[in-house]
């Protein structure tokens, strides 16, 4: 493996772990596919720090349970958004 990559999946896996992150939000964050990142914690890093590896993989099994909250979340805020500028149309 080259070492810019196993660079950057320390790095990916550091992101992860300190701020949380999605692996949707780690892929923007780093301008690589989603699938990278995936590949990047649960292979690659597994060879180059495995502690590294198992701590990132928690915050992402976490994220992945918790991810139909989130949807459900953002489903309704942009209903809520959707109604209130209804509503301002009407008083306009």
């Amino acid at each position: 493996m080259k070492g810019y990559i196993e660079e950057r999946a320390i790095e990916v896996a550091k992101f992860i772990i300190g701020s949380n992150a999605t692996v949707r939000e780690t892929a923007k964050k780093f301008g690589i596919s989603k699938s990278t990142v995936h590949k990047d914690v649960t292979e690659r890093l597994e060879k180059i720090n495995p502690k590294l590896a198992l701590e990132a993989r928690k915050v992402l099994e976490i994220n992945k349970a918790e991810r139909h909250l989130r949807g459900g979340m953002a489903t309704r805020e942009k209903y809520l958004s959707m109604a209130s500028k209804k509503k301002s149309k009407k008083q306009g």
